[in-house]
C-alpha cells in the first residue's frame, strides 16, 4: 500500500443523469428475456474476446442464498457455450459458510454447483497485480490461480450492497477477485483498526474500484461483463438467507466489454423504474455513498459512462434507460425458481 495518505473524492449519494455526463459511449446489450435462453443470448453479444481457458466469477452465494442467479441458467450456458471453463470464486473475508476452503467446498456443494470446475482462487496461495494509476494501491492481491486463466467472463448478479450500495461488475471482480486475507482486508479495513469494516462510503468505493481495476487490466481485451437484474435485494448475496426481502422489480440481463458502462447502464435502469419501482435500491444506493464506484471507475479510465443501450428483443434497436423499463411492474413477482426452499440445490 501507498505510504502517503490520499483523500477520497466526494458526491457518491448524488446521481448524474444521462444527458450530464460527457465523453465516449459503449455499447451495452439488453434483453427483457429473464431465462436460460435469454443468458445465451445475450451472452453471444459479447463472448468473441474471449479465448483460450475461460474464467467465470460468479458470486455462488452463502448456503442456500435465495436470490443468486439461478443454478439452470448457468448449467446450461457452460453446457451450451462454455464446456471447458471453470466458476473462479475466493474465500469471504468475514467468518461464514465460504471462510475456509473446507466449508467453501461444502456450500458450493449446497447451492448446486457441481456440473463444473470451481476454482477457489486464493486456497493455495495469493499473487499481487499491479494497479496502473491508482492512489490507494500500488497492487493488489488476488487468487495465485486465477493467473491461470486467458480470458474471463464477469457473470454478475445486480442487486444492493450493505456497504458498497449496490453490487455489479465492479463489485463482483473488486471484491470477488481479492483473495480473503490480505486482498479483502486491504479494501475493507484501516491500517490498524480493530474494526474490520473500518472503510466505507466513497473510500471504499475507490478501494474496490482500483482493486477491478487490477483484474480488468490483467485480462484485457479478453473479458467482458454480463449483469442479471433479477432477485434485486438491497442487501448482497454474502447475507445469504438472512438478506433484505426482494421488493425492486425483476428488469432483464445486460451485457458489455465496458465495465463502467454496464454497470451505469444498469444504475440508470433503476432510476427509471416507473411508479416508485426503484425507491428502496436508490436509497441504498444514496445512503452507502455507492454512486462514486461510477465515477471514479471513469476517474480511472476504466471505460465511458455513456453508452449506446441496444435491444436484442428488438431486432437490435437503440433505446434509452427510460424506454426499457417503460412496461416493469413496479410490484416484484417471484418466479419458480423463488418458491420452495433449497431451489438452488434441488432445482
Amino acid at each position: 500500500m501507498k505510504v502517503n495518505q490520499p483523500l477520497p473524492g466526494k458526491g457518491g449519494n448524488r446521481y448524474v443523469p444521462y444527458e450530464k455526463r460527457t465523453g465516449e459511449s459503449s455499447p451495452v446489450f439488453f434483453t427483457r428475456d429473464l431465462s436460460e435462453e435469454g443468458l445465451k443470448k445475450i451472452f453471444d453479444k459479447v463472448s468473441s474476446v474471449l479465448c483460450g481457458k475461460v474464467a467465470v466469477k460468479l458470486h455462488t452465494g452463502e448456503a442456500e442464498g435465495p436470490n443468486i442467479i439461478p443454478r439452470p441458467w448457468v448449467k446450461e450456458l457452460f453446457a451450451s457455450r462454455l464446456p471447458n471453463a471453470a466458476i473462479i470464486e475466493t474465500n469471504t473475508y468475514y467468518k461464514g459458510s465460504r471462510y475456509t476452503t473446507e466449508d467453501h467446498r461444502k456450500t458450493l456443494e449446497i447451492n448446486g454447483w457441481t456440473f463444473c470446475p470451481v476454482d477457489i482462487t486464493d486456497s493455495e496461495g495469493v499473487a499481487a497485480l499491479p494497479v496502473k494509476g491508482g492512489k490507494w494501491f500500488e497492487e493488489m492481491h488476488v487468487g495465485k490461480s486465477m493467473l491461470g486463466y486467458d480470458s474471463m467472463l464477469v457473470l454478475t448478479h445486480f442487486k444492493g450492497h450493505t456497504m458498497g450500495g449496490f453490487g455489479g461488475s465492479n463489485k463482483n471482480i473488486g471484491i470477488g477477485c481479492a483473495d480473503g486475507r490480505i486482498g479483502k482486508a486491504e479494501i475493507h479495513t484501516a491500517a490498524g483498526s480493530d474494526n474490520m469494516w473500518s472503510i466505507a462510503e466513497e473510500e471504499l468505493m475507490e478501494r474496490i474500484s482500483e482493486s477491478t481495476k487490477a483484474t480488468v487490466d490483467y485480462f484485457a481485451p479478453h473479458i467482458c461483463f454480463i449483469n442479471v437484474m433479477r432477485n434485486m435485494s438491497v442487501s448482497c448475496d454474502c447475507e445469504g438467507t438472512e438478506a433484505e426481502p426482494v421488493v425492486t422489480p425483476d428488469v432483464g440481463i445486460l451485457a458489455s466489454l465496458d465495465v463502467l458502462a454496464v454497470d451505469n447502464a444498469c444504475v440508470d435502469l433503476i432510476y427509471h423504474l416507473p411508479n416508485g419501482g426503484g425507491e428502496a435500491l436508490i436509497s441504498r444506493v444514496e445512503t452507502r455513498h455507492g454512486l462514486r464506484q461510477l465515477s471514479y471507475m471513469k476517474e480511472l479510465g476504466m471505460g465511458n459512462d455513456r453508452y449506446t443501450l441496444i435491444d436484442i428483443d428488438n431486432e437490435d434497436t437503440v433505446i434509452t434507460a427510460a424506454q426499457a423499463v417503460k412496461d416493469v411492474d413496479p410490484e416484484w413477482t417471484p418466479d419458480r425458481y423463488n418458491t420452495f426452499w433449497g431451489r438452488n440445490k434441488h432445482c
